[in-house]
């Protein structure tokens, strides 16, 4: 982890100079100037000293993740199952989506074609049909659904989907945990 940098963006995002961040450090701009550009580094007390002025603790200034994180998938970094016989397509929109809470896939199934059956499990599911209709069979109920039509679930029996149309279905999957 680069703090200096860290340091910067904490800065910047207050609204505060160099100067200024210096005045109320009682450190001088110089320092946090070589500090921001990763050249020195700060004793444990002037760390704290620095944080507590930005509004935030050690703790929360060493967890790797930003409070703002945010990643973008293009088409290329998606992952796609193929199954051509069975006549279902998974896409994968989000990539190491397993070490996510949630996981959302584009499935595409031709006419007459399901989707894998997947066992009662924790958690919750959530479903939006793009195009076509389909059955989202759960244990002993079906629930027929067409396009504009989503569902939710906590799936307690086994579950899956069926195209009973006529032409390609497209669903967007969202699962949590990821399941597939």
């Amino acid at each position: 982890m680069e703090i200096g940098s860290k340091i910067r963006r904490l800065r910047i995002r207050l609204g505060l100079t160099q100067e200024e961040l210096a005045a109320r450090t009682e450190l001088t701009k110089g320092f946090i100037s070589q500090l921001e550009r990763d050249i020195t580094s700060p004793s444990i007390a002037t760390l704290m000293d620095i944080l507590e002025t930005l509004g935030t603790n050690v703790s929360e200034f060493f967890n790797e993740k930003e409070q703002d994180e945010v990643t973008v998938y293009t088409a290329e970094d998606m992952f796609i199952k193929e199954d051509e016989q069975a006549g279902v397509s998974i896409r994968w929109l989000v990539t190491n989506a397993q070490k996510n809470a949630l996981e959302p896939i584009l499935i595409t199934l031709s006419p007459g074609a399901e989707s894998e059956h997947l066992n009662p499990h924790e958690g919750e599911e959530f479903g939006y049909v793009l195009s076509g209709s389909v059955q989202f069979v759960s244990g002993e109920q079906k629930h027929k659904l067409r396009r504009g039509d989503a569902f939710y679930a906590r799936p307690a029996g086994e579950h899956y989907l069926m195209n009973t149309g006529k032409s390609e279905a497209r669903v967007l999957y969202v699962s949590t945990p990821p399941s597939f």
